[in-house]
C-alpha cells in the first residue's frame, strides 16, 4: 500500500507537468491579445490578483489545507515576486514590442538558465552530459520551427522586449529553483495561489508606474483573454506546475519551455492556418527527442547500460532528421 503511494505521485506529478505543457502553450496567444487592447502589466495584475485568492480560498475550504507560516509566506513572497512579477508579467510587457513567437522561442532558454544556475548554486540535479545533448537538441529544435522569425531580432523595434524576455526568464528560472528548494514540506496548490497573489501585489506600482490607463478598453477580445488567462492559464496551470515542481526534478520540468513553442505553431496551423511545413514537422520531431534524452539521462544515472543502449539509437536519428531537414 504505502509504495503505491510514490508511484501515484510520481504519475499526477507528469500528468500535471503534461498539463502545463498545452495550457502553457496557449497562453502566448491569449496573453498577446490582451496586452495589446489593454495596459500589459494592469492586465497581469487583474489576472494575478483574481486567479491567486481563487485558488488559496479553494485550497482553504474545500482543499482543506492550513494556513502557512511566517516563513513559508516570506519563501511563497519571494518566488511571486521572480515568477509572477517579474518573470510572467514582464513577458506580457515584452509582447507589446514582439510577436508570440519570438516570445515562445526566448522562453524556451529556461532550461538552459536552470542548468547554468544549478551549476553556480547548488550540487544537486546536476546534468550528467547526456541531459545537456538533450537540452541542446530540444533547443535546436526550437530555433528550427521559428527560424523564419530569426530575422526579426535585429529590427529595433524589438530590441527592447527581446531584453525583457531574456530578463524575464532568467528571473522565472531564478525563482523556480529558490520555490523548489522551499517548498519541500508545504502544499503545492496552496502555494501556487499565494505566489500569484503576491504576485498580483507587487505589480500593483508597477503598474501604476509603467502603464498608460487611457489605453484601456474593455473590448470582448481582452475580456475572453483575461477570464481564460485567470481560470486555465493561471488557476489550472500555475497549481499544475507548482506541484509538479515538487515532484520532479527542475531540469525535468524545465522542458515544458520547449514543448510550449511547439504547441503555439500546432495551434497556429489548426485555428490560424499558419505555416506548418515538413521543415517544422521535423524540428517538432527533435524537439520530442531532446526531451527524451533528458529523461533518458536521468535513467543514466540509475541505469546506465540500460539507458545506453536506447540512447545511441535516438542520437543517429536525431543526426538523421537534422541533416535531411537541411537540404
Amino acid at each position: 500500500m504505502n509504495s503505491e503511494a510514490p508511484k501515484k505521485s510520481l504519475l499526477f506529478a507528469y500528468l500535471a507537468l503534461a498539463a502545463v505543457c498545452v495550457i502553457w502553450g496557449t497562453t502566448y496567444l491569449a496573453l498577446r491579445i490582451g496586452v495589446t487592447q489593454f495596459p500589459p502589466f494592469l492586465f497581469s495584475m487583474l489576472r494575478f490578483l483574481l486567479a491567486g485568492p481563487i485558488l488559496v480560498i479553494f485550497m482553504l475550504t474545500i482543499g482543506r489545507a492550513s494556513w502557512p507560516d511566517r516563513t513559508t509566506l516570506f519563501h511563497q513572497a519571494v518566488s511571486g515576486f521572480f515568477m509572477t512579477a517579474l518573470g510572467i508579467a514582464v513577458v506580457g510587457y515584452a509582447e507589446v514590442y514582439i510577436s508570440s513567437g519570438i516570445a515562445a522561442i526566448i522562453c524556451s532558454m529556461m532550461p538552459v538558465w536552470t542548468i547554468f544556475i544549478n551549476l553556480l548554486v547548488t550540487k544537486d540535479e546536476r546534468p550528467n552530459w547526456l541531459i545537456a545533448l538533450g537540452l541542446l537538441t530540444g533547443l535546436a529544435g526550437i530555433l528550427m520551427i521559428f527560424g523564419e522569425h530569426l530575422v526579426e531580432f535585429s529590427d529595433g523595434h524589438y530590441q527592447v522586449g527581446i531584453l525583457l524576455t531574456f530578463a524575464a526568464n532568467l528571473c522565472w528560472a531564478i525563482g523556480s529553483i529558490y520555490i523548489k528548494k522551499k517548498n519541500q514540506h508545504s502544499n503545492p496548490f496552496l502555494n501556487a495561489g499565494l505566489q500569484m497573489l503576491f504576485g498580483g501585489l507587487f505589480l500593483i506600482p508597477m503598474s501604476l508606474a509603467l502603464d498608460d490607463y487611457s489605453s484601456i478598453q474593455w473590448s470582448d477580445e481582452v475580456i475572453y483573454s483575461l477570464v481564460y488567462m485567470v481560470l486555465v492559464g493561471s488557476v489550472a496551470a500555475y497549481a499544475c506546475y507548482s506541484y509538479a515542481i515538487k515532484n520532479l526534478p527542475m531540469t525535468i520540468v524545465s522542458l515544458y519551455a520547449y514543448i510550449n513553442p511547439v504547441v503555439a505553431v500546432i495551434l497556429g496551423w489548426m485555428i490560424l492556418d499558419e505555416k506548418l511545413n515538413i521543415r517544422i514537422g521535423v524540428a517538432i520531431l527533435i524537439v520530442i527527442a531532446g526531451v527524451y534524452l533528458v529523461n533518458r539521462g536521468y535513467q543514466l544515472k540509475a541505469y546506465p547500460i540500460r539507458a545506453l543502449e536506447s540512447v545511441k539509437t535516438t542520437i543517429k536519428m536525431v543526426r538523421t532528421l537534422a541533416v535531411k531537414s537541411w537540404k
